[in-house]
């Protein structure tokens, strides 16, 4: 079998492994936290673009403890999104 066959049904399963849950949050639910909320920073994205399709995705937890799970989201988006300030760096 060619590595390009696996690759393709391989790269549909990560994603898919990437959305986050759709149901709502039970009672007994703990909220969303720190490493949640960098975990949901990281693959904003994917959920995105699942979310343009599916009512019942959203990019943003609204189940979630407050501030560590906003710092969380956004030092994910930022890890993800590389925002380390490198492209303004002037070359001499």
């Amino acid at each position: 079998m060619k590595p390009q066959t696996l690759l393709a049904p391989l790269l549909l399963f990560v994603l898919a492994g990437c959305a986050p849950e759709t149901a709502p949050p039970g009672p007994d639910a703990s909220p969303a936290g720190f490493l949640l909320g960098l975990w949901h920073g990281f693959i904003m994205l994917f959920t995105f673009v699942v979310s343009l399709f599916n009512d019942t995705v959203t990019v943003y937890a609204a189940h979630n403890s407050g501030n560590l799970y906003n710092l969380g989201y956004i030092l994910g988006a930022m890890m993800f999104w590389g925002s380390g300030g490198g492209a303004c760096k002037t070359s001499r």
